[in-house]
């Protein structure tokens, strides 16, 4: 059975259950947050240890092959617990608003990521949609925590669209099994190859299902067309939780993307060819709407709910490198997960100011920024790095990882697609510098200072430090990144 394997999630699970039976006792509920953060402490450190004995004894499968325990499931179980470990801390402050449920808050930030952590590592279609549906359901309730009218509206939205969303790829995933039998992944790919080109095409049903499953998993990444949930969900969940989603379920959502669409459909050409087509032409959808729609926004919370649909689109210009790639390359793979650590510390930093100021100002309008550089000059000079990371300059994280994410586009003659994503970093840069210049050229409404508490300047801290650090030396990260996406050229 090899259970030693499944240590970070049996952690994660028991300090779920922790978290939730301390809350009945305990009064002073910061010790919620600590126990939350030990747990996934104890998860990165683990997962840290298996990855340094990873020659010896994996890549490996256990429950019967529904589970894959290799260097790309535990760089997601490392980026996925350590984006909760931010979440939490930046969650200090904003808590006060829940304060009867913060057990439950926590409880369900460590199941929600326990079920994307599971969604890295599964092989199988079913232990697939499971894990989905695991962190699907803890999102919601997330969402609609702050009980008034637009959170409510949020999570109906969310809750609504994603069951729709869910059906279609359990849908996508049954016409995939009718036509193979099989739901191990590796299974499904021999299946698949089997057929060879004359099978597929007399298999219509094979890629119908393919293109469901592409459909629901487009909802999960906030990929145009199955972005409508976005804006509203962004502005009426709670801060942290916007911050939550905008990270976790993006990389989460491209893991299961990147482990599905390489390891049970990579095979033939042709038919990898095509579905890397498909993902060219959401991106530039993305990235064009995402962008364009950004412009108009005055709520902050909005803007970067547009620009998460238009990040997801540079993000699918790796998922289609990967589907033009030749069998046993890596450099899509490597490429998107550098992408998605380096949009995590970015947002993520983005965000933590955001839960600070509104705190403060209980407003999201970015008109209500104005003269934050003299209110508070250190959230106004964090915002600012994290808002040039999104745009793509230097010396941020977000230049170096659509760098190297172009560069590879570009090694596979993806030239067009990646001259309309430089267009598109253009076109953002409008609305995130419109901020810069809100809160550095403005004059403030008060001169009182945005005050924090501890944990959150932690947060910050280490977000900053991050964007800072991949954007001047990226290598190691991102050697961390080709090892991880050998799984699958190797």
């Amino acid at each position: 059975m090899n259970l030693h394997l499944f240590v970070p999630e049996i952690t994660m699970a028991a300090f779920a259950v922790l978290v939730i039976l301390l809350d009945l006792f305990v009064r002073q509920k910061a010790v919620l947050r600590g126990v939350s953060i030990i747990g996934l402490l104890a998860v990165i450190g683990y997962s840290l240890g298996m990855w340094n004995g990873i020659s010896d004894e994996l890549p490996a499968f256990i429950f019967n092959s529904m589970l894959a325990v290799d260097n790309f499931s535990l760089f997601f179980k490392i980026l996925l617990a350590a984006i909760a470990v931010l979440v939490i801390l930046a969650s200090a402050d904003y808590a006060s608003k829940f304060t009867r449920f913060q057990g439950e808050y926590y409880a369900l930030i460590l199941l929600s990521a326990l079920g994307m952590m599971l969604m890295a590592a599964a092989s199988d279609l079913i232990s697939l949609y499971i894990s989905l549906e695991l962190a699907s359901i803890s999102l919601y309730v997330l969402v609609s925590f702050l009980k008034d009218r637009k959170s409510t509206e949020a999570s109906l939205k969310y809750l609504l669209l994603g069951a729709i969303a869910s059906a279609v790829l359990l849908y996508g995933m049954a016409l995939v099994f009718g036509v193979t039998g099989q739901t191990q992944l590796d299974a499904v790919a021999a299946s698949i190859q089997s057929m060879g080109l004359g099978g597929l095409v007399d298999n219509p049903a094979l890629l119908i299902g393919i293109v469901l499953m592409i459909a629901g998993l487009g909802f999960k990444i906030a990929a145009v067309p199955f972005q409508m949930w976005v804006p509203d969900v962004y502005e009426g969940a709670p801060t942290p939780i916007t911050a939550y989603l905008s990270v976790a379920s993006k990389a989460a959502g491209f893991a299961f993307i990147l482990r599905i669409f390489y390891s049970a459909f990579g095979m033939p050409d042709w038919l990898s060819q095509n579905w890397g087509m498909i993902f060219a032409v959401l991106a530039v959808f993305s990235m064009f709407i995402g962008n364009i729609v950004a412009i108009p926004q005055t709520n902050i919370k909005r803007m970067l709910g547009y620009s998460s649909i238009a990040q997801a689109g540079y993000l699918m210009v790796g998922l289609a490198t990967l589907g033009f790639a030749s069998a046993g390359a890596i450099a899509g793979q490597s490429t998107i997960l550098f992408f998605l650590a380096s949009y995590t510390v970015t947002n993520l930093g983005a965000f933590i100011v955001v839960i600070a100021i509104s705190n403060k100002i209980n407003s999201d309008n970015i008109e209500d920024y104005s003269g934050m550089g003299k209110r508070s000059p250190v959230l106004a000079l964090a915002l600012t790095l994290c808002l040039v990371s999104l745009i793509g300059m230097p010396p941020a994280a977000g230049f170096m990882a659509k760098f190297y994410i172009f560069s590879a586009a570009v090694q596979q003659d993806l030239i067009w697609l990646v001259v309309i994503a430089v267009i598109n970093s253009v076109i953002s840069a409008y609305y995130y510098l419109r901020v810069v210049k809100v809160m550095w050229f403005g004059e403030p409404a008060t001169p009182e200072n945005v005050p924090s508490t501890v944990a959150p300047r932690v947060a910050l801290i280490i977000s900053c430090l991050f964007v800072l650090l991949l954007g001047i030396i990226p290598g190691q990260l991102m050697k961390l990144a080709e090892i991880a996406g050998k799984i699958f050229g190797g």
